[in-house]
Order: C-alpha cells, then sequence, then structure tokens
C-alpha cells in the first residue's frame, strides 16, 4: 500500500501521497478541475514566476520585520530550486480552473513550503515549522499573488518571443538584399501596378516584422506595473506598510526589469487592462505574419498556372492523389498559428470586460489565452525561418516576362505622354495583347534613349541616387 499522510482544510481531511510536495488544497484541485490536461507545469516560466513572486513576497516581508530569518532563509532556498527548474512536476493544477487563481496559487504555496521544510531538516507537512498559509502567502492573497505570477510569466516568455521574431525579421531582409536587383511587377487589389524589386517586396515583409516586434517592446511595459500588496481587493488588508514597494523593488531586482507598484492597487486588481494591451501586441504579429503568409503562397502559385515568382522549399510531397504536386505547407501552418493567437487575443477580451467589480475571476483562461499565442510563435517561428524563409530561391526569368507583358510600366510614361494618351496605350496593349513597349515602337511615340531614360528600373522603383 502506499505511503500517504494526512492533511485537512475547512473542508475536512484528505490523504497525501507520502512523496507529494503538494497539499490538501492542490490535491482538491486535481480532483475538481481535470479539464484541460495541461497543467501549470506545462509552461516553465509560469512555474518559475510564481517562484520569483513568492521569493520577492518572502524577501520583502523580512525587510519589514515580519518573516522570521530561518524560515526566509528556507523559503528563499526553495524558491531558487524551483527558478533553477527542480520540483517543476509538483505544479500540477489544470490552467483551467474556478477561484480566480486561488488553486494555482496554493500549489505554489503548498509545493514551496515542503520543499523549504525538508532544507530544514523537517518533514513534508509539518507546518507548526513553515506554513503555506501564514508563511508562503504572508501579506498576500490570491488576488495579487497570481496576476502577478502571469505578468512576470509574460514578461520572461516575451523575451524568447521577440528574439525568435528578430531572426525572422532579419531572414526577411537578407532575402531582401540578396533579391534586391531583381525587377517585377508590384500589384494592387490583385491587379497589376507598378514595378518593384523583389528585394523592396522581401524588405517590406522585414519592416512589418520590426514594426510589431517594437509594438510587443512597448506593450511589454504595461506588464511591469503589478498589484503586489492590494491583498484582496486593493487596499492592503493583511499587509504590513512598507511591504508593497519592497516586494516590487525585489521583483525588479530578481527579474532585471522595471517592475513597479501600481499607483492605484484597487483599479489594477479589478482592470484587466496590462493584460489587454499586450495580448493586442501578440494579434498584431499575428495579422503581420498571417499577410505576409499569404503573401508568399500567392507569389508561389503554380508552377504552370499561377504567378510563381518565387520557389518555396519543397518540404514533402503534397498529394495523396495528384502527382507532383508540393504544398505551402510552412505558410499554411504559419497562417493556422496567427488563426488561433487572433481567435485568443478575443477570449482575452471577452474574459477582461466580464469581470464584476473589484476582481476579475476569469484571469485562468486569459493567462491560458496569451501563454498559449506565446508559445506557438516561439515554437513556429524558427520552423518558419529555418524551413522555409532561407530556402526561397526567385523566378527571374518569370518576373522579367511579366515587366514585358504587363501594362503597369505605362505609369511612367505619364510625365512625357500624358495620362490619357497611356491610357489609350493600356487599353491598345490588352486588346490586342501587346507590350506596352511594343507599342510604343510601332507608333514611334519615343526615342530608345527616351524609353531607357523612362523605364529606367533604378527610377521605377525609387531607388535612383538623390
Amino acid at each position: 500500500m502506499a505511503q500517504v499522510r494526512t492533511e485537512k482544510d475547512l473542508l475536512g481531511e484528505k490523504q497525501i501521497p507520502a512523496d507529494a510536495y503538494y497539499g490538501v488544497q492542490t490535491l482538491r484541485a486535481l480532483e475538481n478541475f481535470q479539464v484541460s490536461g495541461v497543467k501549470t507545469n506545462f509552461y516553465p516560466d509560469y512555474v518559475k514566476a510564481y517562484a520569483i513572486v513568492k521569493l520577492a513576497a518572502a524577501r520583502a516581508n523580512g525587510e519589514v520585520g515580519r518573516m522570521k530569518k530561518d524560515r526566509l532563509a528556507a523559503i528563499e532556498k526553495a524558491c531558487q530550486a524551483v527558478m533553477d527548474g527542480k520540483y517543476h512536476d509538483q505544479f500540477l493544477t489544470d490552467l483551467y480552473q474556478g477561484g480566480a487563481g486561488t488553486s494555482a496559487n496554493m500549489n505554489a504555496n503548498e509545493v514551496l513550503a515542503n520543499i523549504a521544510l525538508e532544507m530544514m531538516g523537517k518533514k513534508k507537512g509539518e507546518y507548526q515549522y513553515i506554513e503555506p498559509h501564514d508563511d508562503l502567502n504572508m501579506g498576500q492573497s490570491t488576488n495579487d499573488v497570481y496576476p502577478t505570477a502571469i505578468h512576470i510569466a509574460l514578461i520572461l516568455h516575451n523575451d524568447k518571443v521577440m528574439k525568435e521574431a528578430q531572426l525572422l525579421a532579419q531572414s526577411f531582409h537578407k532575402k531582401g538584399d540578396q533579391f534586391n536587383h531583381l525587377l517585377k511587377m508590384g500589384r494592387t487589389e490583385g491587379q497589376d501596378a507598378v514595378p518593384m524589386t523583389l528585394g523592396q517586396e522581401f524588405h517590406a515583409f522585414g519592416y512589418q516584422l520590426d514594426a510589431a516586434i517594437d509594438a510587443m517592446r512597448k506593450s511589454e511595459a504595461y506588464l511591469y506595473e503589478v498589484n503586489m500588496g492590494a491583498t484582496a481587493i486593493g487596499t492592503g488588508l493583511t499587509a504590513t506598510p512598507g511591504y508593497a514597494e519592497k516586494c516590487s523593488a525585489q521583483l525588479a531586482k530578481i527579474t532585471g526589469k522595471p517592475i513597479h507598484t501600481s499607483k492605484d492597487l484597487i483599479a489594477a486588481t479589478s482592470s484587466m487592462q496590462a493584460f489587454v494591451m499586450y495580448s493586442s501586441s501578440i494579434k498584431n504579429l499575428a495579422v503581420t505574419l498571417s499577410k505576409i503568409s499569404s503573401d508568399l503562397i500567392f507569389l508561389a502559385t503554380g508552377p504552370r498556372t499561377g504567378i510563381f515568382e518565387i520557389n518555396l522549399p519543397a518540404l514533402q510531397p503534397g498529394s495523396s492523389i495528384m502527382p507532383g504536386k508540393v504544398n505551402p505547407v510552412m505558410p499554411e501552418l504559419m497562417n493556422q498559428i496567427c488563426f488561433k493567437a487572433i481567435g485568443n487575443d478575443v477570449t482575452v477580451t471577452f474574459a477582461s470586460q466580464d469581470g464584476l467589480l473589484q476582481l476579475n475571476a476569469y484571469e485562468p483562461v486569459v493567462a491560458v489565452a496569451i501563454m498559449e499565442s506565446q508559445a506557438l510563435f516561439y515554437k513556429s517561428m524558427p520552423l518558419f525561418r529555418k524551413n522555409c524563409i532561407d530556402g526561397i530561391t526567385a523566378n527571374e526569368k518569370v518576373m522579367q516576362k511579366y515587366i514585358e507583358r504587363s501594362v503597369g510600366i505605362v505609369t511612367a510614361l505619364n510625365p512625357v505622354l500624358g495620362y490619357e494618351k497611356t491610357t489609350e496605350l493600356a487599353k491598345e496593349a490588352l486588346e490586342k495583347d501587346k507590350g506596352i513597349l511594343e507599342l510604343i515602337r510601332e507608333k514611334k511615340l519615343l526615342t530608345e534613349d527616351q524609353i531607357k531614360k523612362l523605364l529606367d528600373p533604378a527610377a521605377m522603383t525609387g531607388q535612383q541616387k538623390k
């Protein structure tokens, strides 16, 4: 028979596996919320964030003279162990849970308390020495610990997501340099427009990503403001004066980020604005990457009856029935990630608007939504970069053919021939299936020198020296 220990709470006694670091409230959560199968430890940064918050709180309580030195020392060691990646298998609560995150907070309190007890030479469950509520939750409430832990987790992972996004943007810029000499037709509303270079097109992809990354960096600042010290609703009941500011200072020291206490703890406890703002920047990244992915799919259509200006790397056979078909699987994957992230942002919006009065009980689904989006982008962007963008090649002859056949270059002749004349040329070229240059030469409207000057690639694409 498996060894157990007995723990009790408000509702009665429970048998806990003797080797478990979690306690009775975690066990109740495991019984109540078996929903998604996705546990807190699915996101290592989330577990680490709890340890960071509890470490900062313990040190702050020590500074204000409330926590005993021997208990503080043991709690510090326990938190550091979790921050180093140990004991993550004990953070078991389902990410979906009622109670505004109470189960997740108590899971952290119980695990850290029992780790600390062992470090003091005591047994698990000997809470007379270190107690999950009185010591690990000292001067705290789930209502300030839980959102702060989510803030910290998102900050930690945002650095990783932005790094991958930057590498992807750099890949687009490298392709932009590689393709900068290749003239092609630009298109607006799916129709031929005016010439550009393939390099300009890829640099534009890169700059769009640069802007999305900048928005993520700026929105991270909203997460720096935390409500530690708010306790239940923002009034600070049970927290020692001076604790809140010291806790934020400790968070800043541990993370290396400018974490600070909110100016209004009641507002910070009831409002989800920080999550809404940050989630919006993730959605913006999704919209940007989805648009780019769709453009790449369009540019690679073919090979015989599509645009076919670029080749995407062939990664796998594309059809179980059509021989020789190869599909744009990486842009398709990225599009699906983007669709999911956009949907997650909608979830954040609905959950954020629906919290009642002094607390939003739907923070768990907000945490799930944003962390999932971060994780999906973190894992998919390097695949997109390595398996797609880095291997793209250009079909120069195809692009040259389109340039020669397009009526779009007629726009460059407006300054000399006038809008009315060039419109007639465009119409005639389409009706007779001829190129613009072919008609100009037939009608002797311009000399070869004039044609060369007006249709100079650098001039047409805005790259002439000034």
